[in-house]
């Protein structure tokens, strides 16, 4: 698996979300066949976990996607494009008006790989900040963080918290050392103007 995408696959995948969600919208300015017979074989074949998180003047409008690698980056950028911007519980559909003021960020996931701990000491010590994505697991709760959110919340303990309540776990969860944990990393990008 070739972990990085080229500089021209980034840029059209930016494209292909934008000019996604227009379509949605009613205001379809490209022919996306056109615009998928330009990515490379790997955007088109190979399945990765992808994200797409909208960010209006700052701060974030939306941000839906899938960990696990169950469509190919082509199909999972398109559909978590419609989702974030229309189909994210925390906020309203993203109006045609508030579409310039939004810029698209795109994640394309490594695969997850478990981590191995033996006690909360021992968590924190094994993560990355800024590097590793973090996934946790309870029974039926999980939740995810992107790296970027390493951004906002520096402090292991207070990323690791806020997870926990991502997954309608305690805040202190994550020290009982009963969570399984696994961690991936990815490659960010997004719009350089809107």
């Amino acid at each position: 698996m070739r972990d990085t995408l080229s500089r021209q696959d980034c840029d059209l995948l930016l494209k292909l979300a934008r000019e996604t969600i227009l379509g949605k919208l009613g205001q379809k300015k490209h022919d996306l066949d056109d615009l998928t017979a330009k990515f490379s074989d790997l955007v088109n074949t190979e399945k990765r976990g992808t994200f797409v998180s909208l960010h209006k003047q700052g701060t974030l409008r939306g941000c839906i996607g899938n960990i696990e690698p169950v469509k190919t980056i082509f199909e999972g950028i398109r559909d978590n494009a419609v989702h974030a911007a229309f189909k994210d519980s925390r906020f309203k559909p993203l109006a045609l008006e508030e579409l310039k003021d939004t810029c698209i960020e795109i994640s394309i996931l490594t695969r997850p790989k478990k981590l191995e701990y033996t006690d909360f000491q021992g968590l924190i010590a094994r993560l990355r900040p800024k590097i590793d994505g973090v996934i946790i697991q309870k029974h039926y709760r999980t939740a995810t963080f992107l790296p970027q959110v390493w951004d906002q919340l520096s402090a292991p303990e207070v990323f690791l918290s806020q997870l926990c309540m991502k997954a309608g776990l305690a805040p202190d969860e994550w020290k009982t050392g009963q969570l399984e944990v696994s961690t991936y990393q990815v490659q960010m990008f997004e719009e350089t103007s809107v």
